[in-house]
This record gives C-alpha cells, sequence and structure tokens, in this order.
C-alpha cells in the first residue's frame, strides 16, 4: 500500500475545535506536534480535517486532506473516502470513526467509560447526536462492535485500560498512550501563597463532576474561595451559589489559557471532586506549575495523582475541608508542590507521541 514517498501516516484531526482545545482536541493537536520531529525521512503525515478553520488549531506546514465530519450520517463509509489517499496507517483520537471497507490498518481511541454509568451526553451535542449517544451507552455490544472494528486500541490510562478487560469490551490489542498537559520550562520554584485561601475548580459542570461537594465543602474552610472556571449556565451557578457561604464562590465563566495560568500560579490548590474521569488533565496541568491538588478518591486520579495529591471521598464534603487543613499544615504546602511537579514529569507528550508511532509503525508492517 506504501506509495513511493515511504509511509504515509494519517491522523484523524476531525475531533479539533474551532477557537479553543477541549480536551480531545487538545490530545490530537498535541500528539501530531510531538510526532513530527519523531518521523524518520521515509514516513510522511497527513492530517483528516472537516473543516478548513480547523487548520488554525493545527501543527503549521502539514498536509491535510479533507473528509465529511465525525456526526456525518456518511461516517459508517467514511473509510471510503480516506482509502483515496492511501494510507499505510491511520489513527483516530475517538472510536467511532466508521471503518467499514478501509484498505489500511486502524487504530481507535477510547478515552473512558464514565458514559455508561453517567449517561448524560454533553450539553453541546446535536439534538440527535444526543439521542443516539444515550442509546449507544445503554448497552456493551455498540461499543464492542466499534472496537473490534479496528486494529488496535488506544486509551489514555491503566484505569481504562483494566476497564476494557474487565468488561471484555474487544480482542483487539490495548496499548496506553498517556494523556499530558503543556508544563513550564523550566519548572517553576513556586512559593506557598499569602493572604487568603484560593481554590481553583478547572471542568465542566455535569452531575458526575459533583461540583456540589465542592461548594458545601467551603461552610468547613472558612477563609477559602472557590474560583469556577469554566462557562457555566446561570442555573448551575446559581445553584452552587445557594449551597455555599455567601461570597465563596467566584464565577469566572470562562478563562483563556493565559488567565488559567495565572490563577493555578497563585492558587493554595485546584480541587476536582468527579466521581467518575477518564485522566484529569486539570490535575496534571496544575501539579506542573508546582500547585497541590486535592482530589476526590478515585481509581483514576490515584493514578495521575500518585502520592503528590491529597485525597477524600467524592461525596465527603467534610474531608475535602480537612484535606485542605492538612495541606495548610506547616511544611506541607511545600511538599506537596515540589511532589507534585515531579509527578506532573511523568504525563509528557514526547513519550505519548513516541508510545503512539511505535503503535502505527508496528501495525504499517503488519499491514503491508
Amino acid at each position: 500500500m506504501s506509495g513511493p514517498a515511504g509511509t504515509h501516516l494519517v491522523i484523524d484531526c476531525r475531533y479539533t475545535r474551532l477557537g479553543a482545545h477541549d480536551g480531545i482536541s487538545r490530545f490530537t493537536a498535541s500528539l501530531v506536534e510531538h510526532l513530527l520531529p519523531l518521523l524518520r525521512d521515509d514516513e510522511r503525515l497527513t492530517m483528516l480535517v472537516s473543516d478548513e478553520r480547523q487548520r488554525a488549531m493545527l501543527p503549521a506546514g502539514v498536509p491535510v486532506h479533507r473528509v465529511s465530519g465525525p456526526t456525518s450520517p456518511r461516517e459508517p463509509l467514511v473509510a471510503r473516502q480516506v482509502n483515496r489517499i492511501a494510507p499505510d496507517v491511520v489513527f483516530s483520537p475517538m472510536q467511532t470513526m466508521g471503518s467499514r471497507g478501509r484498505r489500511y490498518p486502524l487504530a481507535l481511541t477510547l478515552h473512558d467509560l464514565i458514559y455508561y454509568a453517567h449517561p448524560t451526553p454533553p450539553r453541546d451535542l446535536p439534538g440527535p447526536v444526543r439521542l443516539l449517544w444515550r442509546l449507544y451507552h445503554r448497552a456493551w455490544w455498540p461499543q464492542r462492535m466499534l472496537l473490534n472494528g479496528a486494529d488496535a486500541i488506544v486509551t489514555v490510562s491503566e484505569t481504562t485500560r483494566a476497564l476494557i478487560e474487565r468488561h471484555r469490551l474487544t480482542r483487539r490489542p490495548v496499548v496506553v498512550v498517556p494523556n499530558a498537559a503543556d508544563r513550564p520550562d523550566p519548572a517553576p520554584e513556586r512559593a506557598r501563597p499569602e493572604g487568603g485561601v484560593e481554590l481553583v475548580y478547572m471542568g465542566s459542570f455535569m452531575p458526575y463532576k459533583n461540583v456540589e461537594t465542592l461548594a458545601r465543602a467551603l461552610h468547613g474552610m472558612p477563609r477559602a474561595r472557590l474560583h469556577l472556571l469554566s462557562r457555566i449556565r446561570p442555573a448551575d451557578r446559581e445553584r452552587l451559589l445557594a449551597l455555599a457561604p455567601a461570597g465563596a464562590i467566584v464565577a469566572h465563566n470562562g478563562v483563556s489559557d493565559e488567565e488559567y495560568r495565572a490563577l493555578l500560579d497563585g492558587a493554595t490548590a485546584l480541587v476536582h471532586a468527579s466521581r467518575d474521569e477518564g485522566f484529569g488533565i486539570p490535575l496534571v496541568e496544575a501539579m506542573g506549575r508546582g500547585t497541590p491538588v486535592i482530589v476526590s478518591d478515585t481509581p483514576i486520579f490515584r493514578e495521575i495523582g500518585g502520592d503528590a495529591a491529597l485525597y477524600a471521598p467524592a461525596d465527603d464534603p467534610s474531608a475535602f475541608a480537612a484535606a485542605l487543613t492538612a495541606l495548610l499544615a506547616p511544611g506541607e504546602w511545600e511538599r506537596r508542590s515540589r511532589a507534585g511537579l515531579a509527578q506532573a514529569a511523568r504525563f509528557d507528550w514526547g513519550r505519548s507521541a513516541a508510545l503512539l508511532l511505535a503503535l502505527l509503525r508496528e501495525l504499517a508492517a503488519r499491514g503491508r
């Protein structure tokens, strides 16, 4: 299948957002960026897009090929469009890429199994897609059918890999390509913030995120303010304000990357009470800047936070308040800050890109 230019790697970049990255979008763009310097002279890379504007959010100078969108009715047969550029291997950052009729090896990504336990779909999806989302997550067989249509499965954590195996979701090999986050270079020398206790929450307000526990915990944190950074619906904002002491919540309703970094750099801790996650990017972002984290005691947060994080049961506001008290003990903030820097260094885009490239080379060789 190889063309005259050698091995042709194709990355599905159709989930790239316009204007600002979300998790899947950043995962895709970051892997492409860090794959490029690893390619051999006989390897070339093409990005699949569904909207020409996606180029602005992706590495410059990389060839693109436009195909139909991932939510298009044409998605089950999208492989026929991809076949035209004769790839030696294709990687998609999602598991829903159509595989029927493909003439290339394919690696799909399953980030997590959150929506089987919490089936409410993201609010920004179109109505028909939200309905299909709910139906899809009512049984395991659609997931198995998609995954077994590929040659290999990528996931972002050992926690999700174990869940895939537990539920016997695929007969294909499962390879962990960890998510990551950009970190300052060199690592910052943080000092304990002076003045009040400023806590940061970065994430959505979907029910499983359990931000209510953080709001209630503020009653046991008399000096603390909680900064909610993501865009928030008025109803969610009012509900959370009603659960917390007056003046203890600051709802930013969206921040830029620069504002986010500045808030982390001045924060006492990042806090997260989610009942379920596929990874935990905010933890890596905070620890990478020397900001300690206080998070719910779940397998995935244990994997990401290691010994650097402080943990509390997800639905126990008093335990979150106690964890903050422990963090503020003499010397403890400084110790957790240093430990967080070391823990965050484990999640590196360069290493993740190298793991992905090794898999893609193996699949391409097998395909030939």
